[in-house]
């Protein structure tokens, strides 16, 4: 594994304690006339999860709000189909596969090639188990030209020695090694990094207060401040109140979504995949979710400064249709979280920026989560630093009416997800998306502007633009330097062919069984309603 350099961690703190001592380091001149940030990034949020893209069943009128003074990207996407590699892709402004880090970061490394006890064709590449210190995050750069910095919320890019405040943040509440929230979603919540509130008061609540109360204070000082709520919700474990579930219970039943006769999964090539938003306990985190972003949203006018605070939203990946808790539907899109499709990797992608997107509307531009570096330094006025955010570029002109230069986009996933995905890589230019799979080198084509659900390969068809395609994606992997799954010595062919089959055949059927009871009125989780539960000195903890 690639190794850190000690001398720099040592120097982070001494470094930034002489900006702030030594005003004439740091030109402090635009403290008035900087705009402010928060940039809210939420987990596991799919793209069709609120009402202003059309869901019916879930209630986000917070969000909503801020959508319709955005411009929303509508083919704005995910560095990557699962977590870390997406969030290191916005801190950096580098691909994940330049960075490092292709995988979601297991606590246990359990997801690496030593450790690998799955029957799979290919053993997972090797990747990074945190955030290089090298590397100049986006809080750093901000912090350098004065900006006062604060994190919320899940981290996921590495263990002590690279949690946030050795990544340029100067407040930390709750974000360390730790992908999944260690006492779920209702204190006590066993975080090392946040004190606990009353019993069963709600996580994603408690981080839209610390927000909330930074913003008022840095509102206060007249110093410009970043802010990153970065939400664990809606990840799982999927949990709410027992009064959210109750009103959502109460609306599936009114909308005639209980006595459901029609599947709600269908099995689609390695695993199930739910096809209707009707989870009662997930619509609940979704509205726990949407009044934690309206505390920010209020506390930003409150304080006066929302003239001046560009607030940005988006999702790490695509919304979990397959594998975990199976709570969301990505439809028309076809997959979700950890697979290659564009229920994967196209997310919600708002930005709010006062003066310029007030009206809100849409775009059709090539978005990606390495661009919003460059983005917020143009909009702060702040130099670029292409040699930082080389993967990325500034969405500035597109938020102004114009266009940016056309380019096309690249994903590199090495590995097995735990949602259904295959190990594959993606290209994907504004006619058309190439997906070549890496254990047997197969490509897909798809026109995704007329087929989202991705129903046609159209490979077959257009020979010359897949081998085109493949040809640019192998150039691109290189120069990035990008990693390889490795043939699995240990793979049974009958084996995995057996397990598939009975999983084809099984699979829905147990899943449905599991839904359906969720969606009855007398509904009672296992160990009692969440916001009920009393403090536990040994949680079990899942990454």
């Amino acid at each position: 594994m690639p190794t850190t350099k000690p001398c720099y961690h040592l120097m982070k703190p001494f470094f930034y304690s002489l900006l702030l001592l030594c005003p004439a380091l740091v030109d402090f001149t635009f403290a008035e006339s900087k705009p402010n940030f928060v940039f809210i990034l939420v987990d596991d949020l799919g793209k069709e999860d609120m009402s202003i893209e059309g869901s019916r069943f879930y209630e986000t009128p917070h969000i909503d709000a801020l959508g319709k003074r955005s411009l929303r990207f509508e083919r704005g996407y995910s560095a990557c189909q699962v977590c870390s590699p997406s969030r290191a892709a916005i801190q950096s402004g580098k691909t994940p596969a330049r960075v490092g880090i292709t995988d979601y970061i297991s606590v246990a490394g359990r997801n690496q090639p030593d450790q690998w006890n799955r029957n799979t064709k290919l053993l997972p590449s090797s990747y990074r188990s945190e955030l290089a210190l090298e590397e100049v995050t986006l809080a750093e750069a901000l912090k350098e030209h004065g900006y006062r910095t604060f994190f919320a919320g899940k981290w996921h890019l590495g263990a002590e020695g690279f949690t946030p405040e050795e990544q340029g943040y100067e407040i930390n509440k709750g974000g360390f090694h730790w992908g999944t929230p260690p006492g779920g979603y209702h204190s006590p919540y066993n975080n090392s990094k946040l004190s606990d509130d009353e019993p069963g008061a709600e996580l994603p609540i408690r981080l839209g207060k610390e927000t909330a109360a930074f913003v008022r204070e840095k509102a206060k000082s007249e110093e410009p401040f970043f802010a990153m709520l970065s939400f664990y919700s809606v990840h799982g474990p999927i949990q709410c109140s027992e009064e959210r579930f109750q009103k959502f219970q109460a609306k599936a039943e009114k909308m005639g979504l209980t006595d459901r006769t029609e599947p709600r999964f269908q099995f689609d090539r390695t695993k199930e995949v739910r096809q209707v938003q009707d989870h009662p306990i997930y619509a609940g985190m979704m509205a726990a979710l949407d009044d934690a972003v309206g505390l920010v949203l209020d506390a930003i006018d409150d304080a006066g400064v929302r003239d001046n605070t560009v607030v940005i939203f988006t999702s790490d990946n695509g919304g979990v249709s397959s594998g975990d808790g199976f709570a969301t539907a990505c439809l028309p899109m076809r997959g979700g979280k950890g697979r290659q499709w564009e229920g994967g990797i196209r997310q919600p992608y708002y930005i709010a920026w006062p003066g310029v997107t007030d009206d809100g509307g849409t775009t059709e531009t090539l978005a990606t989560g390495m661009d919003f570096y460059p983005t917020i330094l143009e909009i702060a006025g702040l130099p670029l630093r292409p040699a930082q955010h080389i993967d990325g570029v500034s969405l500035v002109p597109a938020l102004k009416g114009g266009e940016i230069e056309k380019r096309p986009l690249f994903w590199h996933y090495p590995h097995y997800g735990n949602q259904g995905g295959e190990p594959s890589a993606i290209m994907m230019t504004d006619e058309w998306k190439l997906i070549h799979y890496f254990e047997d080198g197969r490509n897909e084509l798809y026109d995704v502007r007329t087929d989202i659900g991705e129903q046609k390969n159209l490979a077959a068809e257009h020979p010359a633009i897949a081998s085109r395609m493949e040809a640019a994606l192998k150039q691109w992997q290189n120069e990035v330097g990008a990693t390889f799954p490795s043939p699995n010595a240990g793979y049974n062919e009958e084996k995995d062919k057996a397990d598939r089959d009975k999983l084809a055949n099984q699979g829905n059927p147990r899943r449905e069984k599991q839904h359906a009871a969720f969606m009855k009125a007398d509904y009672l989780p296992k160990g009692g309603w969440w916001d009920k539960k009393q403090p536990v000195k040994k949680p079990v903890v899942k990454d």
